[in-house]
C-alpha cells in the first residue's frame, strides 16, 4: 500500500507550481485569482520551488510575461515563508536583478542591423567572419519588408560587403560562391525599385536602385568574371525580376567594367538576342537601355548589329493602342507603359545617330529598310530624321547613295520610298512632325531619284514645309487637311511633270500598287494612296496600263467606308481627265455586275451640263463627274436603252434634290420607264425592268417618307408628290420580274403609314388612298406564283393593314376595311376567273382552274398556272375575329364594309377545294344558306334601310358561326383577345357576344385543347381589359365557356393565370384591379359553378405538390418547371379560396358550409406546407394562406378561430405553428362538435401523405382532437391506431406530435392504453433523433403521474437504463426532464424492485451530483429535486438533511462547492466500498462537452482524494488527477476548468496525503525551456 510519502514523490509538483505560476499571467481574472490563491496557500509549504518558478517564468521581464506585479507578489508569500537557514545571499541577490531588469528596455532588429552595418568596418576581421553567418542572413530578411527597411538593409548590405571584400590586410571574406545568395536578393529589389516612379516613394526607390547597384559594383571589382556569368544566367532563366535587374546591372556595370569584359562581349550579344523576343515591357525597356550602352562601347558590329536597330525601331513605332493589344494577349506590362518604352528607344535611336560615328556604317543605308514595313509606321518620323541627321553629317553619303543602296538587296527601290513618304505626308499633326521629317529627307534623298527632281523639290519643300510648321496655327483652319492633301497631290503631279520618265512612272505605278497592303480600308491614308495613283494613272499613256490599275483600284477599294470610297471617287475621276474611254468601260463592267458586285455607286452619264436649282447643282456635277458616258445608249433598241439608263443609275443624281417639282419629275420619269417595260411586253417583247428596285427604293425616297418623317405635318405638295410616287410604284410592282419578300417588305414599310394620314384635305388624300390600295392590290396581283402563294401575299398584307383596320381614328378604320374589301375582291376574281395558258390576266377565254385535289404535283403546269389554294391558306379562323367586331362599330360606312368583307371571305372559301377530312359546321346546304343570309345582311346595310345595330349584328354571328369548320372555330375563339380588347367599345362588346355564341352553339365541338386555349385568350382579355362593366362580360364568357365545356380545364387556366400574375405582377395595384379576382367572384357567386369551383380549389390544394427548397442543379429542367408551375397554381387557389370567402356572397357562403369539413382540413393541411415554406425563407404563402383563413373564418363565423390566427398564425417557430393548430382543433371542438369526426377522419387519412409538414399538420390537429373524442368511441380507437402506427413515421415531428396526442387520451379511457402507450414511449427513447427523445421524455412525466405499478414495473430498470443515456444529452430540457423523470421512477423502485433500482441511484448519482451545479437553471432544479427523492431510498444518516440544506438550493459556485466537500466527507465516510466507481465515473466527466461539468468533477475528484484515507484509492488516482490537472491546466481553453484546477492544486497539495513534495525544487536545467513552453502555450 503506498504512502503519503511516495505519493508526494510520484506527482509532477515542481511542473504544478510552475503551471500555477504562469497562471497569473493568464487573460482570465478568474484564473489569476485562483492562481494566486492556491500559490498563497503552497507557499509557506515549499516556499524555495515557488521562488524558484517565480525565477525561470520572469526571465526576460515584462516583454515575455504580462503579469510581473502578480510574480512579485507570489514572491513576497515564498521569501516571507523561507526559513532562516535556507535564505542564501547570491540567490535573493539574483531575485532583485530581476525585478531590476524591467526598468531596462531593447531596441529593435532594424535599429541593431543599422548601427552594425555602421560599425562592420571598425571591427576587426576575425569578429567580423565571426559574426557574418549571423548578420547576412538577418540582413536579407528585411527585404521581405517595406521599401523604407530595403534601403537601411542595402546600406548596411554595402558597408558589409565594402568590409568584407575591399580589405587591405587580408583576401576576401566571402567567396563568390558566398555571395550568390546576396547577389539573388538583390535582383528583384532592382525591379521593386523601379517599378512605378508615380509613387510618393519614388525618391527611396531610386536610393534603394542605387545603392544596390553599389553593391554590384563592389562585387564587381573582386570578382568580375564570376559575376559577369552569373548576371547572363539570370539573363537566360528569363524570370522576370531577375532578368529585369540582371539587365539594370549589366547596363550600370559595362562601363566601369568594359576592360575586364572586354573578351566576353561575344557571350553578352548572345545573351541580349536571346531576349528579343521578350514581351514583358520592363524587360524590354531594360534591354533597349542597355543595348544603347552596348553601342556606345562598340559592342553592335556585325549582322547583330541591325538586329539591335531594328529592335529600337520596332519599339519606336509603338502606341497607346498596342497597350490594348498588350493587356488582351496576357503579358506583363507592370508600371512600364508603350508610350514610355518608344520615348526611351527614340531617344536611344537618336544618340546612336548623333553621338557613336562608328554606327554611321551601320545605319546608312539599313534605316532606309525601316521605312517601308507595315509595322514601323509609326516609327517612321523618327527613322526619317536620322537618316536626315546622317546625310547632314556624312557628306560622302550624298556622293555615294545611290551606289549603297544598289549595293545591298534588301534595300527598297527608291520608287517604294517615294510613295511611302508621300503616302504619309497625309496627316500633317502627326506626332513627332512627321510631315516635316518626310519633307526633309525628301531633300536628302534627292540623288536617288532623277536628276531633273532635286531644284524642283529645292523650291517646292521650302512650302509645304512651312505650311505645316506651326500645328496650332493649322488646327485654325477647318480645311486645313483638304489643303494639305490637295498640296500632296499636286507636288506629286509636279513632281511627275518634271521628271517625264515614262518608265520610272510605270515603275511608280506598280510601287503605289504594292503598297495598297500598308494600310487598312478605314485608313485614310488608304484615300490619299488612291488619289495618287489616280493621278500617277493621269500621267501615263498606256491604256493597257490604266485599265490594269485602276482594275487593281477598284479591288482594293472598300466604298462602305466613307473616306476610302471618297479618295476612290476623286481617284477615279483623276484618271478620268485623260482616259475618259478606259474609265467608262470600267464602270460599264462594273455597272454590268452590280447584282453580284458589293460596290453600290452613284452614276450618271456624261453630257452637257445640266441646271436646276443651286442645291442641285451639286448633285448633278456629282453625276456629270461619274457617269454621263453610258447615258445614251443605241435607240435602235429599247431594252439596250432602258438597261443603259437603268443600269448606269442616271437617276441617282437626283436622289437629293429638294424643290417638289423637281421630286415629282424624276418620279414621273420613273413611271413612264416602268409603263415603256409593259407597253414592250403587251407588244409580245417582254422583258425584266433592271435594277427595278434600286428604281422602287429611288421613289420611295423622293417622296419623303424615312422613319423620322411626321405625316401629319406634310404639306399639299408632298402629298401630291407621294400620291404620284404610289402611283409609280404601282407601276413598277407590275412589271417582271416578280417581287422579291424583301422588296415587298420594304415597299409596305414605306407606305402602309399613309393610312394614318390626316383626313382634312380631301381632294388629296382620298387620291393618295385610292392609289395605295390600288398599289397593295397590284402587290396582290403581281408577286405570287400561283394561287397558294398569292394567298401567304394577301395574308401577309392584311395582317399589316390590321393596326388600322383596329385604329381608334374613324378614318383609319374605314380606310384599313376599304383596302382589305379591295383586295379581297381582287383575290376572289383570282379564284374565280383562273390562270391562262397564254399568260392573260383576268377573265379571258383561255381561262382553266386547278383544283388541287386532282394533282399531286404542280410541275406539269404552264408556268402561269393558277392553282387554286386551299381553305386553310385563308386563316379564316383569324380573318373573321378581325373584321367580326367591325360589324359592331360605332361608323355605319365601317360596319358595312366589314359585312362585305365577311361576304368575300366566306365566298372565297366555298369556293375553294376543301382539305381532306375537314368539315363544315353543317351540311353544303346549310351553309349556302348562312351565306345567303349574310348578304341580305348586306343588302339591307346598303339600302340604308333603318335596322337595329345590335340585329344586324347577330344575324351575322349567326350566320358565321354555321360557315365556320371546326377548325376555323378554334382559331376564331383562339384569336379573341385583340378582338375583346378593341378600341372602340361596342366592337369589344360584339366580340365577347360572338365567343358567347360560338361557345353555346357549338361548345360540344371544342377537345380539351381548345377549350384550355379559349380559356387562355379570354383570361389574357381579362387582363387588358380595364374598364368593369367590360371586364364582367369577359367574365362571363369565361362562365359560359365553363359551362358549356369542361370546367375542371377553365378552372385549371384561371388557376394558371392567377399564379402567373402572382409571381410576376404586383396584383394590388393593377389598373382596374386583379382580374383573375373578379373572375374567382364570378365563380364564387354563380349557382352552378359555385359548388364546383371550390370543390376543384379544395381539390388542387390536396393535390399540388409543395417544395421547400428550391430545386437541385441536376434536377430535371421539365421537372422544375412542373415543380414551378404547381408552386404557382398553389397560390392562385389561396388566393381564389380567399376571394371565394369573401365575395361569394349568399351563394358561396352556402357552398361553404356544405363543405365545411373539407375546406377547414385543407386548410389547416396548408396552414402546415406554408410553414414549410416559411422556414426556408418564403414567407408569402404563409401571408396569403393566412389571410384566406381568416376570411374563411369571417365567412362560417367563427371569431374566435380567427382571434387565434391573427395572434400567433405568422409564427414560424415549428412549436408555435404547430400549438396554433391545436388552438384551432380546441376551438372547434368546441364550436363545431358535430365536424369533428369528419374533420378527424380528413386527418387521419392525412397522416398518409407524402409531404412531411402536411403529415405534421394533421398530426398536431389529431394529436389535439384525441382530448375531445369520448364520445366517439370508434374514433377514438381508430385514432388510437392510427397514432401508434406513424410513431414510427420518417418524420420526427409527426412521431412527436402521435406520442403527445396519446398522451392526451381522455382520463375516462387512459388506463385502457396506458400499456400501449408506454411501450410506445420505451421505444422512442431510443429514436435517433434528439427532438422525439425529448418528447418521449416528457410524456413519461405526463404518462408517470397517472400509471399504476402494474404498468411500469416490468419496464422500470429499462427506462432506469434509457432515462441515464439521456442525461448527457447537449440538449439542457433533456437533460432536465431525463433527471426529473428518473427521480419519478423512484416512486416505483418499491418491492422487488428496490435493490436493482437502488443500484440505478448509485449508477446515477455521480452524474447528478455534478449537473447540480449545470449550466442551467432548469437541470439543476431537476438535480436537486430528484436528489431530494432519492435521499429516503439510500437510507444514510444525516444525507437527507444534506439534501434539504441551503448550500444545495444555492446558485453560488462557493455554495456547491461547500456542498460537494459536505457530500464527499459523508460519502467517504458511509459509501466508502463505492469511491471507487465514483472516482472512475467523475474522472470520466474530466472531458464532458461542458467546461462547468469538467470543472465540476475536477473539484469534486480532488475533495474525495483530500478527504479519503483509502491507500488504494490514493494509489489508483492521486497521481492520475494531479497529472490530469496540470493538462488542464496549461491546455485548457476554458477559464473555469483553470481556475478550478488551480484550487484543486491547493486541495491536493494541502492535503496530508502529499508531504515529500514540500522538499522538491525546481530542476534549473529544465526550468528555461519549461517555463517558455508554458507561455508558448499561453500565447
Amino acid at each position: 500500500m503506498a504512502s503519503s510519502s511516495s505519493l508526494g514523490s510520484s506527482i509532477p509538483a515542481p511542473e504544478a507550481v510552475q503551471v500555477l505560476v504562469s497562471s497569473l499571467a493568464d487573460e482570465s481574472q478568474v484564473v489569476r485569482e485562483s492562481s494566486m490563491a492556491s500559490l498563497k496557500e503552497i507557499s509557506p509549504l515549499n516556499p524555495l520551488l515557488v521562488l524558484d518558478c517565480c525565477s525561470a517564468v520572469s526571465r526576460g521581464g515584462r516583454r515575455r510575461f504580462g503579469n510581473m506585479a502578480g510574480i512579485f507578489q507570489v514572491m513576497a508569500f515564498g521569501v516571507r515563508a523561507l526559513d532562516k537557514k535556507d535564505i542564501d545571499a547570491s540567490y535573493v541577490g539574483k531575485l532583485a536583478k530581476i525585478a531590476t531588469a524591467e526598468i531596462i528596455s531593447s531596441k529593435v532588429r532594424i535599429s541593431s542591423v543599422e548601427a552594425l552595418g555602421q560599425m562592420v568596418g571598425l571591427i576587426t576581421r576575425t569578429q567580423l567572419k565571426a559574426a557574418l553567418p549571423g548578420l547576412v542572413p538577418t540582413i536579407l530578411e528585411l527585404y521581405k519588408k517595406d521599401r523604407d527597411i530595403s534601403l537601411i538593409a542595402t546600406y548596411s548590405l554595402y558597408n558589409l560587403l565594402n568590409a568584407s571584400l575591399l580589405s587591405e590586410t587580408g583576401p576576401p571574406l566571402l567567396d563568390f560562391e558566398e555571395l550568390t545568395v546576396i547577389l539573388s536578393t538583390l535582383l528583384p529589389v532592382i525591379r521593386m525599385n523601379n517599378d512605378n516612379k508615380e509613387h510618393s516613394d519614388f525618391s527611396v526607390g531610386l536610393k534603394t536602385y542605387n545603392e544596390v547597384q553599389r553593391c554590384f559594383l563592389t562585387v564587381g571589382s573582386v570578382y568580375p568574371e564570376d559575376l559577369f556569368s552569373f548576371l547572363l544566367n539570370k539573363c537566360r532563366l528569363k524570370e522576370e525580376p531577375l532578368t529585369f535587374g540582371a539587365l539594370c546591372v549589366l547596363k550600370h556595370l559595362l562601363p566601369r567594367s568594359s576592360e575586364a569584359w572586354h573578351s566576353k562581349r561575344p557571350l553578352l550579344v548572345d545573351a541580349v538576342k536571346s531576349l528579343l523576343d521578350e514581351q514583358n515591357l520592363a524587360i524590354r525597356k531594360a534591354l533597349s537601355e542597355l543595348i544603347v550602352v552596348m553601342a556606345s562601347h562598340c559592342y553592335l558590329v556585325g549582322p547583330s548589329a541591325e538586329l539591335f536597330v531594328e529592335y529600337l525601331v520596332r519599339h519606336c513605332a509603338l502606341s497607346e493602342h498596342d497597350r490594348i493589344d498588350l493587356e488582351s494577349s496576357q503579358v506583363k506590362i507592370g508600371s512600364i507603359c508603350p508610350t514610355e518604352l518608344r520615348t526611351i528607344c527614340e531617344k536611344g535611336l537618336l544618340l546612336l545617330t548623333i553621338t557613336i560615328p562608328e554606327m554611321e556604317h551601320i545605319l546608312w543605308p539599313f534605316l532606309l529598310k525601316m521605312i517601308i514595313p507595315r509595322r514601323y509606321t509609326g516609327a517612321v518620323a523618327t527613322v526619317c530624321r536620322c537618316i536626315a541627321e546622317l546625310c547632314r553629317h556624312g557628306s560622302s553619303y550624298n556622293n555615294n547613295m545611290l551606289s549603297d543602296c544598289k549595293a545591298r538587296g534588301d534595300i527598297p527601290d527608291p520608287e517604294e520610298l517615294f510613295v511611302r513618304l508621300v503616302v504619309l505626308l497625309h496627316n500633317p499633326l502627326a506626332r513627332e512632325q512627321l510631315a516635316t521629317q518626310i519633307l526633309t529627307v525628301l531633300c536628302y534623298l534627292a540623288p536617288l531619284f532623277p536628276r531633273n527632281i532635286n531644284l524642283f523639290w529645292q523650291d517646292e519643300i521650302p512650302k509645304m514645309k512651312a505650311y505645316v510648321s506651326d500645328p496650332e496655327d493649322l488646327k485654325l483652319d477647318p480645311s486645313y487637311q483638304e489643303t494639305w492633301d490637295d498640296m500632296i497631290i499636286n507636288f506629286l503631279a509636279e513632281s511627275l511633270d518634271v521628271i517625264q520618265d515614262s518608265d520610272w512612272m510605270i515603275s511608280l505605278g506598280n510601287a503605289f500598287t504594292k503598297q495598297y497592303a500598308l494600310y487598312t480600308p478605314d485608313d485614310e491614308h488608304s484615300a490619299v494612296l488612291h488619289r495618287c495613283l489616280g493621278m500617277l494613272l493621269q500621267k501615263v499613256n498606256d491604256r493597257a496600263y490604266v485599265r490594269g490599275k485602276i482594275d487593281w483600284m477598284y479591288k482594293q477599294a472598300n466604298i462602305s467606308i466613307p473616306i476610302n470610297r471618297l479618295g476612290l471617287a476623286k481617284a477615279m475621276g483623276l484618271v478620268a481627265a485623260s482616259h475618259l474611254d478606259t474609265v467608262l468601260d470600267k464602270l460599264k463592267d462594273i455597272l454590268d455586275n452590280v447584282g453580284q458586285s458589293v460596290f453600290q455607286r452613284f452614276l450618271a452619264f456624261f453630257s452637257e451640263s445640266y441646271r436646276t436649282e443651286e442645291s442641285d447643282d451639286v448633285h448633278a456635277a456629282l453625276a456629270l463627274m461619274y457617269g454621263y458616258a453610258a447615258r445614251y445608249a443605241p435607240s435602235m433598241v429599247i431594252e439596250a436603252r432602258i438597261d443603259a439608263l437603268v443600269g448606269t443609275n442616271m437617276l441617282s443624281r437626283l436622289l437629293h434634290v429638294r424643290h417638289p417639282t423637281a421630286k415629282q419629275a424624276v418620279i414621273t420619269a420613273i413611271d413612264l420607264l416602268g409603263r415603256a417595260v409593259i407597253n414592250a411586253a403587251e407588244n409580245g417583247a417582254p422583258f425584266p425592268l433592271k435594277r427595278r428596285d434600286q428604281l422602287l427604293d429611288y421613289i420611295l425616297t423622293l417622296m419623303g417618307r424615312d422613319e423620322t418623317d411626321d405625316l401629319a405635318d406634310s404639306s399639299l405638295e408632298l402629298l401630291r408628290t407621294q400620291a404620284l410616287a404610289l402611283n409609280a410604284c404601282t407601276t413598277l410592282v407590275s412589271v417582271e420580274p416578280k417581287l422579291t419578300i424583301e422588296t415587298r417588305n420594304h415597299v409596305l414599310k414605306a407606305t402602309l403609314g399613309f393610312f394614318a394620314l390626316p383626313n382634312d384635305r380631301i381632294d388629296v388624300i382620298n387620291p393618295l388612298i385610292d392609289n395605295l390600295i390600288t398599289l397593295l392590290c397590284a402587290i396582290l396581283l403581281t408577286s405570287g406564283e400561283d394561287g397558294r402563294s398569292r394567298a401567304e401575299q394577301l395574308l401577309h398584307i392584311l395582317r399589316q393593314i390590321d393596326q388600322y383596320v383596329s385604329s381608334s381614328v374613324d378614318y383609319q378604320r374605314r380606310r384599313g376595311c376599304l383596302a382589305v374589301y379591295e383586295m379581297l375582291v381582287k383575290f376572289r376574281m383570282l379564284c374565280v376567273s383562273g390562270y391562262c395558258a397564254l399568260g392573260c390576266r383576268g377573265s379571258c377565254t383561255h381561262s382553266k382552274q386547278i383544283d388541287r385535289t386532282l394533282h399531286g404535283s404542280f410541275s406539269n403546269l404552264p408556268s402561269a398556272a393558277f392553282v387554286l389554294p386551299s381553305r386553310e391558306a385563308l386563316s379564316l379562323g383569324d380573318r373573321v375575329m378581325m373584321y367580326l367586331p367591325r360589324c359592331a362599330d360605332t361608323d355605319s360606312e365601317i360596319r358595312k364594309i366589314s359585312a362585305q368583307i365577311l361576304d368575300q371571305l366566306f365566298s372565297i372559301s366555298l369556293s375553294l377545294p376543301k382539305p381532306l377530312g375537314s368539315s363544315v359546321g353543317g351540311d353544303i346546304e346549310l351553309c349556302y344558306g348562312a351565306l345567303s343570309s349574310l348578304e341580305d345582311v348586306i343588302a339591307i346595310l346598303k339600302s340604308d334601310a333603318s335596322i337595329d345595330p345590335s340585329e344586324v349584328f347577330n344575324r351575322i354571328v349567326a350566320s358565321v358561326c354555321i360557315l365556320l369548320t371546326k377548325n376555323e372555330l378554334v382559331g376564331t375563339l383562339h384569336g379573341c383577345m385583340p378582338a375583346i380588347c378593341d378600341r372602340i367599345k361596342q366592337s369589344a362588346e360584339g366580340a365577347i357576344l360572338t365567343v358567347i355564341e360560338f361557345v353555346t352553339k357549338r361548345g360540344t365541338e371544342l377537345s380539351e385543347t381548345d377549350v384550355s386555349r379559349t380559356a387562355q385568350s379570354l383570361l389574357s382579355a381579362t387582363g387588358h381589359v380595364t374598364e368593369k362593366q367590360l371586364r364582367l362580360e369577359v367574365l362571363g364568357a369565361i362562365s359560359s365557356l365553363s359551362e358549356n365545356t369542361n370546367a375542371k380545364i377553365v378552372f385549371n387556366e384561371v388557376l394558371a393565370a392567377a399564379g402567373r400574375d402572382i409571381v410576376t405582377k404586383d396584383i394590388s395595384r393593377l389598373r382596374g384591379g386583379w382580374p383573375m379576382q373578379d373572375a374567382f367572384h364570378a365563380f364564387s357567386q354563380h349557382i352552378v359553378l359555385s359548388v364546383l369551383f371550390l370543390e376543384h380549389l379544395i381539390s388542387v390544394l390536396n393535390q399540388t405538390r409543395v417544395t421547400k427548397s428550391d430545386p437541385g442543379k441536376g434536377e430535371n429542367s421539365t421537372l422544375v418547371s412542373e415543380t414551378q408551375l404547381e408552386d404557382e397554381i398553389l397560390q392562385a387557389a389561396i388566393f381564389a379560396l380567399t376571394a371565394f370567402f369573401r365575395g361569394g356572397g349568399k351563394v358561396g357562403k352556402r357552398a361553404v358550409e356544405q363543405s365545411y369539413s373539407s375546406v377547414l382540413a385543407t386548410l389547416i393541411l396548408q396552414f402546415g406546407s406554408c410553414h414549410g415554406l416559411a422556414s426556408s425563407g418564403q414567407h408569402e404563402p404563409l401571408r396569403a394562406l393566412l389571410t384566406a383563413f381568416q376570411a374563411f373564418c369571417e365567412c362560417v363565423g367563427d371569431l374566435e378561430m380567427g382571434k387565434i390566427l391573427a395572434r400567433d398564425g405568422e409564427q414560424n417557430e415549428k412549436e408555435k405553428w404547430i400549438n396554433v393548430i391545436g388552438d384551432l382543433a380546441s376551438c372547434i371542438s368546441m364550436k363545431r362538435p358535430k365536424e369533428v369526426q369528419n374533420i378527424c377522419k380528413i386527418f387521419t387519412k392525412s397522416l398518409n401523405r407524402q409531404e412531411n409538414f402536411q403529415r405534421e399538420a394533421a398530426a398536431a390537429a389529431l394529436s389535439e382532437f384525441v382530448r375531445y373524442s369520448s364520445g366517439f368511441s370508434s374514433l377514438l380507437e381508430e385514432m388510437v391506431e392510427v397514432l401508434c402506427r406513424h410513431v414510427s413515421d420518417e418524420s420526427p415531428t409527426v412521431r412527436c406530435l402521435c406520442l403527445r396526442g396519446l398522451v392526451k387520451i381522455p382520463s375516462v379511457h387512459i388506463f385502457q392504453y396506458t400499456t400501449q402507450v408506454l411501450g410506445v414511449i420505451l421505444a422512442l427513447l431510443d429514436d435517433l433523433d434528439e427532438s422525439v427523445q425529448l418528447t418521449a421524455v416528457s410524456c413519461l412525466l405526463m404518462i408517470l403521474e397517472s400509471s399504476l405499478n402494474d404498468a411500469v414495473e416490468p419496464i422500470l430498470l429499462n427506462l432506469s437504463v434509457r432515462l441515464r443515456n439521456l442525461q448527457i444529452s447537449m440538449n439542457v430540457k433533456m437533460r432536465a426532464d431525463s433527471f426529473a423523470a428518473f427521480g419519478a421512477l423512484s416512486n416505483y423502485g418499491v418491492g422487488a424492485n428496490k435493490d436493482a433500482f437502488l443500484e440505478q441511484i448509485h449508477a446515477t448519482l455521480p452524474r447528478l451530483i455534478l449537473h447540480l451545479y449545470d449550466g442551467d437553471l432548469a437541470v439543476r432544479h431537476a438535480c436537486r429535486n430528484t436528489l431530494k427523492r432519492f435521499a429516503p431510498l439510500m437510507e444514510i444518516e444525516g444525507l437527507l438533511a444534506l439534501f434539504n440544506s441551503h448550500s444545495i438550493n444555492s446558485d453560488y459556485r462557493s455554495d456547491y462547492e461547500d456542498f460537494v466537500r459536505d457530500f464527499t466527507r459523508q460519502f467517504v465516510q458511509h459509501l466508502s466500498s463505492r469511491v471507487d466507481a465514483y472516482m472512475v465515473s467523475t474522472i470520466q466527466a474530466f472531458d464532458a462537452p461542458w467546461p462547468i461539468i469538467q470543472a465540476n468533477a475536477i473539484y469534486v475528484s480532488s475533495s474525495i482524494l483530500s478527504l479519503s484515507d483509502d491507500q488504494h484509492i490514493l494509489a489508483l488516482y492521486f497521481a492520475q488527477v494531479f497529472g490530469m490537472l496540470v493538462g488542464k491546466m496549461s491546455r485548457s481553453a476554458d477559464a473555469v476548468v483553470r481556475a478550478t484546477s488551480s484550487l484543486a492544486f491547493g486541495l491536493l497539495l494541502k492535503s496530508t496525503n502529499s508531504i515529500s513534495w514540500r522538499a522538491a525544487r525546481l530542476d534549473r536545467a529544465d526550468s528555461a525551456r519549461k517555463g517558455h513552453d508554458s507561455e508558448s502555450a499561453k500565447k
